[in-house]
């Protein structure tokens, strides 16, 4: 098995729970995306944070232009590994 991971970005943690939520059903995850919080360089407040949402995709099955439409529902995008 591969190490395939996709990063959706999303601006904040509201959101990033919201799509955890949905992408198990939407697109039948094995596992739960994990939730991160990534501070913007030089920035010091949370409000000042994006927050990631990582899935692992082992299989390769997942589409990467499906989950960055996905992403966009959300005013977020997929990073690019």
């Amino acid at each position: 098995m591969s190490d395939v991971r996709h990063v959706l970005v999303l601006p904040d943690r509201e959101a990033a729970e919201e799509v955890v939520e949905v992408l198990g059903e939407r697109f039948g995850l094995d596992e739960e995306p994990q939730v991160v919080r990534d501070a913007l360089a030089g920035e010091d407040d949370a409000e000042d944070a994006q927050w990631l949402v990582v899935l692992r995709d082992e299989r390769g099955r997942l589409d990467p232009v499906a989950l960055d439409e996905f992403a966009g529902e959300w005013e977020g995008w997929r990073e690019e590994p």
